[in-house]
């Protein structure tokens, strides 16, 4: 598990222990930039219409990778949660609904803290994109990115986070 503390659980909240090893990999592909610095000050989801601009750099050797990026209106970002637990199966939301498994819960405390978000994309300088509609900490580790196709609109996909 990572060096970083683990964040207290809250009552009637439980953990368990981690397996000692990994099945897969990940490379990070990118980091993503944004206006928080804390968790707490993370909007609940993000706002591709009203949502502050938010800047997702890529790095070598995947810029070549964005090519055609540019004709696309909407992405989906998939982000790591770094500064998530991982061991919590039971949590009690500030939302005060109680008790609820990890798996009926969009909280970043999770096994594998992926994050999906569907945002709008605004520009593309270099190895950077503007896009409006993150919700993570500055400084979050871009994972993948995905179009969002015509087929089912964004509106659709953005209700569904």
């Amino acid at each position: 598990m990572a060096d970083r503390p683990a964040d207290p659980l809250r009552p009637h909240e439980r953990s368990v222990a981690t397996p000692e090893a990994f099945d897969a990999g990940v490379w990070f592909i990118g980091r993503i930039r944004t206006p928080w610095a804390r968790r707490e000050d993370c909007p609940k989801r993000g706002d591709p219409d009203a949502g502050p601009a938010c800047r997702i750099e890529v790095f070598e050797p995947w810029v070549a990778a964005l090519a055609g990026v540019e004709h696309k209106e909407w992405l989906q970002v998939l982000y790591w949660m770094h500064l998530a637990r991982r061991d919590a199966v039971w949590q009690n939301p500030r939302s005060g609904q109680g008790v609820t498994g990890t798996f009926a819960l969009r909280s970043p405390l999770r096994p594998n803290p992926i994050a999906s978000s569907v945002v709008r994309l605004l520009g593309i300088e270099g190895p950077a994109l503007t896009v409006r509609g993150l919700d993570c900490v500055d400084g979050t580790p871009l994972v993948d990115l995905k179009p969002v196709f015509p087929e089912r609109p964004a509106q659709d996909h953005a209700r569904s986070r």
